[in-house]
């Protein structure tokens, strides 16, 4: 089988993959197979969605978004897009709090590896998460919400539950936001108070290429509407004279609307536009999560590694996320720094720095996203999680048979 990651730089060691089209289909799948892995948008940049066994994609299960203005959720199918999602959404009055920065990505996807946008206040994309309907390996279906036991262990799943067929998603009233792109602010200006600026407005994310390790090249400023606008400055940067792309060079029409112009959320909250296809087989991710707390004296410590991190970078990020509760997400138990680096694909190489990156973060605990590249060991992983013991007692009890797990899942013991 020939099949690939978004990227490009894994292929698959399934030995099919399906597309069912009905969920009795979908559920004789998953009966019958001895090993079994769900594909979202194939996103993740290392083997969590691997198998030796079955790859299923539940993409062309019928989609809906179902809404609940009573209770302020919207039921979606899981394996929709949040651009997907978003339209209809809009079109009824409704929004989502936040949007990751491709709105390419599945739903169910999305919340099992913890992906997020941005935003003092605002929790990662599983946070918004009301209830889970999920399909367990016996091909039973499981209901779980917030007030039920084992919820906040299998939002943040890393898909070893079961297929994830529905989600109850919060929603809440259709906003209007304005984005502002400021340029070239030094590194100790920031540092000095982070927080001022992160709270710059609804959502705020850094980029910088750590070709200069004293400049921050953007700040992406999105304010809410009704809330403070953005200021005409940041530290001194001025804001763009004209749309921006976080990669120097690269022309701006895959970006969403910037200039201080109003407009709807699902046209803002995301960086890029969901009618452009994003590159493929251009790129690595990696990213940690530290305590916002300790996020000054992590990119303090980033700094001397300047030299080496810019040759293989494409563009870093720093966004920060809001603390949860859910037992495997990288802001469980603290509010959070995303430290995000879009590599060159040069797989060798980027494994050969991530060592230096996270020795230089270690004193801050620093948990990896699931779906990117790290090389942190298992075992500090773990203890980095206080709820681990009781993540595998849940997966023991919903997949007992370890029809789910795959090597990425044995090599973390859960």
């Amino acid at each position: 089988m020939t099949e690939h990651n978004w990227a490009g730089n894994l292929t698959y060691s399934a030995t099919s993959v399906a597309e069912p089209t009905t969920r009795d289909e979908l559920a004789g799948l998953v009966r019958a197979a001895s090993a079994i892995r769900v594909l979202g948008s194939r996103h993740s940049f290392n083997r969590i969605a691997d198998t030796d066994g079955l790859l299923v994609s539940t993409a062309a299960l019928p989609a809906h978004v179902d809404i609940d203005a009573e209770r302020r959720v919207a039921r979606v199918a899981g394996g929709m897009r949040y651009g997907d999602v978003a339209r209809p959404l809009h079109a009824e009055g409704w929004a989502l709090g936040n949007l990751a920065s491709l709105p390419h990505i599945s739903v169910a996807g999305a919340i099992a590896t913890g992906t997020h946008g941005s935003g003092d206040r605002n929790r990662s994309l599983a946070g918004a998460v009301a209830g889970l309907e999920i399909l367990t390996a016996d091909g039973g279906i499981r209901m779980l919400r917030r007030s039920d036991p084992g919820f906040a262990g299998a939002v943040v799943s890393l898909g070893a539950l079961g297929v994830v067929l529905d989600v109850e998603l919060e929603i809440v009233p259709a906003f209007d936001v304005a984005q502002t792109v400021f340029e070239r602010v030094r590194w100790d200006d920031v540092l000095a108070d982070l927080a001022a600026v992160t709270s710059l407005g609804y959502s705020v994310s850094l980029f910088t290429t750590w070709r200069d390790p004293d400049v921050v090249d953007q700040v992406w400023v999105k304010a809410r509407a009704g809330d403070a606008a953005a200021p005409q400055h940041v530290l001194g940067g001025g804001a763009a004279s004209a749309p921006r792309h976080p990669l120097p060079g690269v022309p701006a029409d895959s970006c969403t609307e910037q200039g201080g112009v109003a407009g709807p959320w699902l046209d803002r909250l995301a960086h890029f536009r969901l009618e452009f296809t994003p590159s493929q087989g251009e790129e690595l991710q990696s990213e940690y999560f530290v305590a916002r707390d300790d996020a000054p004296a992590a990119i303090r410590a980033l700094r001397p590694l300047a030299a080496r991190i810019a040759p293989l970078l494409l563009v870093s990020e720093v966004r920060t996320i809001a603390a949860d509760d859910l037992w495997l997400s990288g802001a469980y138990g603290r509010d959070t720094v995303g430290l995000h680096f879009t590599w060159r694909r040069d797989q060798a190489a980027v494994e050969a720095l991530l060592p230096e990156i996270e020795a230089a973060l270690s004193p801050f605990d620093p948990r990896p996203h699931w779906g990117k590249v790290y090389t942190l060991p298992a075992a500090a992983i773990r203890e980095r999680y206080p709820r681990w013991a009781d993540a595998a007692a849940l997966r023991a009890e919903l997949d007992p048979r370890g029809v789910f797990r795959n090597t990425f899942l044995r090599d973390l013991g859960l």
